[in-house]
């Protein structure tokens, strides 16, 4: 069973999850690898991941077989696992817990697809709908408290499977930077009576100097203290705190702006690796008006040192205005 450790000096939570380090080799990205497959991801190998969760199948059909287009199931080597109680206990003057939450697989194509911007905007918008409709099904457990969607595009960024996916961790805590985010944007909401998100996205648009892309919805821009070179945010226009929340005539315009927005990165950086995560209302905060869901994307260009990580601080050498600029311009491949 995995552990959850509390670090007593910051109050960060660590998962120690040993079984995580058994993986097999065959379960590891090959970048020298032909495309096409098959591999434990595409269609027709359906008896090679565990039990379905949900899927997209517009034409029917039973679950663990061929005919669908997206599909969701348990991560092989979970992080954390579904069974069990949280059992919180004390060693000495240490905080810990069972490992308990959920972490499951997205996998975003029947083909082998190496970047889910190789969907349509249809296809891209059958991921979301199945990042919602996962969010809203397990925060139905009053075990959990936060669900984290993430994407690890590329061998550096973490990936261990070439074929286009992405993953849910859901946890029974939640993560110390989205309860810093909180607090932050708690604070200005009760100074000003507004959200601090709303805020950014009226302005930024307002300004343009930093603004990537735009539709009627969403925004995708470069957040101006960005942490990273080529950080880029994609942010709803009208207030949502909650992504489970996101109405069906909006995931299409998400789908269409998000995939403009990471083909612009692909051409602009020569197809970079790069993390992707997805920060909303933990749901164990029951109303939040100052928080807003939004999409980070963080192109793996440059490297965190040593200064970094002891400090805290990040060095960025690219401007977010000049890397707003250099995005605009850039024309999709």
């Amino acid at each position: 069973m995995p552990e959850l450790r509390k670090d007593p000096v910051v109050g960060r939570w660590v998962i120690v999850a040993s079984e995580r380090a058994q993986r097999p080799n065959d379960y590891k990205a090959a970048s020298t690898a032909p495309r096409g497959g098959p591999c434990a991801f595409c269609e027709g190998r359906e008896d090679a991941t565990p039990g379905e969760i949900l899927a997209v199948r517009p034409r029917g059909g039973a679950p663990n077989s061929r005919g669908w287009l997206a599909r969701v199931v348990p991560n092989k080597f979970p992080a954390l696992r579904i069974e069990g109680g949280l059992e919180r206990r004390g060693q000495g003057l240490y905080d810990l817990m069972n490992g308990v939450g959920a972490h499951e697989v997205v996998i975003e194509a029947p083909q082998h697809l190496l970047s889910v911007t190789e969907l349509p905007v249809a296809g891209l918008r059958n991921v979301l709908w199945l990042f919602r409709e996962r969010m809203a099904d397990l925060k139905r457990d009053s075990r959990f408290a936060y669900a984290m969607v993430f994407k690890n595009q590329g061998e550096a960024a973490g990936a261990t499977m070439e074929h286009a996916h992405s993953q849910i961790i859901v946890t029974p805590i939640v993560p110390l930077l989205v309860e810093e985010e909180m607090r932050g944007a708690q604070r200005y909401h009760e100074f000003r009576e507004r959200c601090l998100f709303c805020d950014i996205v009226d302005q930024e648009i307002r300004l343009q100097e930093r603004v990537v892309l735009e539709n009627g919805s969403f925004v995708s821009l470069e957040p101006f203290a960005s942490r990273f070179a080529f950080e880029t945010w994609i942010l709803p226009r009208p207030h949502l705190g909650r992504f489970e929340d996101t109405p069906d005539d909006l995931l299409g315009e998400l789908a269409q702006i998000l995939r403009a927005t990471l083909r612009r990165i692909e051409t602009a950086l020569s197809s970079p690796a790069y993390n992707m995560v997805l920060h909303t209302t933990p749901f164990s905060t029951p109303h939040a008006p100052w928080y807003h869901w939004h999409i980070e994307i963080i192109p793996r260009v440059t490297r965190v040192a040593g200064f970094e990580w002891g400090s805290g601080f990040y060095i960025n050498t690219v401007p977010p205005e000049e890397a707003a600029k250099f995005l605009r311009e850039v024309q999709e491949s």
